[in-house]
């Protein structure tokens, strides 16, 4: 997938609900947040920015806010799945962007965007052999569907218009940048290797994404 999915910079969106909400960590401390909710998201979805650190409270930010973008996974995130490493991005993410400032934006985009259901239908042809992106295209999707206009209109309605990606992935970042949005660094989050998620890792890096894998 490439920056060509935002050619034109989406319409606006506005704040819908700003509450607080505070997040335990893995290691039982608790940190202050608050959840944003959106009218007028494109794509008609709950997608939710979560402020952390400096953007918690109702105090004026500070600097340059770090940002991630990530894609809901219900069997990373909430089930602890070990078949990939969107769990332990996702707390790598709120530790880090609460110690430094900045919005975690919560995106409905199930398995790269094909869905729950496709994404266990795709879960089924891996055991057979095929990597995940072999996988979706099987099933007739792209390698990946995440298209990042909700999330540029997110960033916007928040004020936000330069930002520090917390990512490994290129693809986040050029599209953002299509749209109107500064991306001032790339911030690379840590490399989650285990035995189980081995292949999916070395997919992703063989697709771009940069990870520094033992052979690659």
């Amino acid at each position: 997938m490439t920056a060509e999915r935002i050619p034109d910079r989406p319409a606006a969106a506005v704040v819908r609900r700003d509450v607080q909400l505070p997040l335990r960590l893995a290691d039982g401390t608790s940190v202050p947040a608050r959840m944003v909710t959106f009218h007028g998201l494109d794509d008609g979805r709950e997608h939710v920015a979560i402020g952390l650190g400096d953007r918690a409270g109702d105090g004026d930010p500070i600097g340059v806010p770090l940002v991630r973008l990530h894609s809901e996974c219900l069997t990373g995130d909430v089930l602890g799945s070990a078949r990939c490493d969107c769990g332990p991005q996702l707390h790598e993410a709120i530790g880090r962007i609460s110690e430094t400032g900045g919005y975690l934006l919560y995106l409905r985009q199930e398995g790269r965007d094909i869905g729950l259901y496709n994404k266990i239908d795709a879960y089924a042809l891996q055991d057979e052999g095929l990597d995940t992106y072999e996988a979706n295209l099987a099933l007739g999707f792209a390698e990946d569907e995440r298209d990042y206009s909700a999330a540029v209109q997110m960033l916007e309605a928040l004020g936000i218009d330069r930002l520090d990606l917390l990512s490994n992935n290129p693809d986040k970042a050029a599209q953002l940048e299509a749209a109107g949005i500064h991306v001032e660094r790339r911030v690379h989050t840590g490399l989650h290797l285990s035995p189980v998620n081995v292949g999916y890792l070395t997919t992703k890096a063989r697709g771009g994404h940069v990870l520094h894998l033992p052979g690659l």
